[in-house]
């Protein structure tokens, strides 16, 4: 399975050009070397603009030619490992800068009478190709190392969803344990629940959650984890459910809700005599998932070590957020005198 996974890793990882963003990059980056490009042969002032608008209209052709042939070479792409990958792709845009080059002086010739360099027409395919190739090695270049960051964050991320599904605290373990042995003489139907949820939290933390999950299962494994820590602390914990207007065929990604709410009992009502309320609050809007955890906060400042776990939870789902919406989405912490809250907000997708 070790092996597998690191292969995996190492697979062709080309971005998605034929992606509106990427197209985007590609005109932006094209036209700012056509405005260098025209700035070193032409003065201001020195037929500026009609030398800017013919060399902007071959590089962008050019660019968008090879982004369009990457965009439809990238699923033979990638089942190769990343250095054949960029290898091919760089044979393939060398090829692809050849026939633009050969194409453009043809149709210059006839359009306009003329040439479109002053160069002879081999020295000119020879020079367009040294150019090509210098810039597209450079961009293979920097696809190569942001792949190779990519994959260290993923890999990473991944390391750091495993420690959590294998993070259960001992206490909560042994607690319940001793809560179902309790139970298995006073009440033995409440025991058989207990253990099938003990077994069912186990299997959702410990099972593979790399992937983002429908938000109702995300949700069950919260409301599991609340039926055990009913059973320790009984009436002193509440939690009420506000997740009706949620799309609950909306992807998450695995352990986000459960950590918080395990953070808000812990830290937040377990520390009250009296107990306390939780709160899940959760809604959508033109697109954007909102969720809300909020639980009281004891008068007395939590211990270091307590507010150590708390982080490394959150900083846990900021990173897996990052990771899996691209940068759209986003975790607000509200810590007040009286309340601490959480808001969860990320884009509404399905599988």
């Amino acid at each position: 399975m070790v092996r597998e996974r690191t292969d995996a890793a190492d697979k062709g990882d080309l971005p998605d050009l034929c992606s509106a963003k990427a197209v985007l990059a590609v005109v932006l980056i094209a036209e700012l070397i056509a405005i260098v490009l025209t700035l070193a042969d032409h003065g201001p002032r020195d037929g500026f603009l009609l030398a800017l608008s013919t060399t902007s209209l071959y590089i962008l052709w050019l660019a968008l030619t090879c982004a369009a042939a990457l965009c439809l070479a990238r699923p033979r792409l990638a089942g190769m490992s990343r250095l054949r990958a960029l290898s091919i792709s760089f044979v393939l845009l060398q090829l692809v800068s050849l026939l633009i080059s050969e194409a453009g002086w043809l149709l210059n010739s006839r359009l306009a009478n003329g040439q479109l360099s002053d160069l002879p027409h081999d020295e000119f395919l020879l020079r367009n190709s040294a150019v090509f190739a210098i810039v597209s090695a450079m961009a293979l270049r920097y696809l190569f190392v942001a792949g190779e960051w990519r994959r260290n964050v993923a890999l990473e991320a991944q390391a750091r969803i495993r420690a959590l599904q294998a993070r259960i605290r001992p206490h909560f373990l042994f607690n319940s344990m001793n809560t179902i042995a309790a139970l298995t003489r006073s009440d033995p139907v409440r025991a058989e629940q207990a253990i099938e949820d003990l077994a069912d939290l186990f299997r959702a933390t410990l099972g593979e959650s790399e992937h983002r999950i429908a938000l109702k299962e995300e949700l069950e494994v919260a409301r599991i984890y609340q039926r055990m820590e009913q059973l320790r602390l009984g009436d002193r914990l509440q939690v009420e459910w506000r997740v009706t207007e949620l799309p609950m065929r909306a992807l998450i990604p695995g352990l986000t809700v459960q950590p918080l709410l395990e953070n808000a009992i812990y830290h937040g009502i377990e520390p009250l005599p009296d107990g306390g309320v939780v709160v899940v609050d959760g809604g959508c809007d033109n697109g954007t998932i909102s969720l809300t955890i909020t639980n009281p906060v004891a008068s007395d400042p939590p211990q270091t070590s307590a507010r150590r776990g708390n982080r490394m939870a959150l900083d846990n789902i900021r990173r897996r957020f990052a990771l899996g919406f691209d940068g759209a989405a986003t975790v607000e912490i509200d810590a007040g005198e009286r309340e601490y809250q959480v808001r969860l907000r990320f884009p509404e997708s399905y599988a």
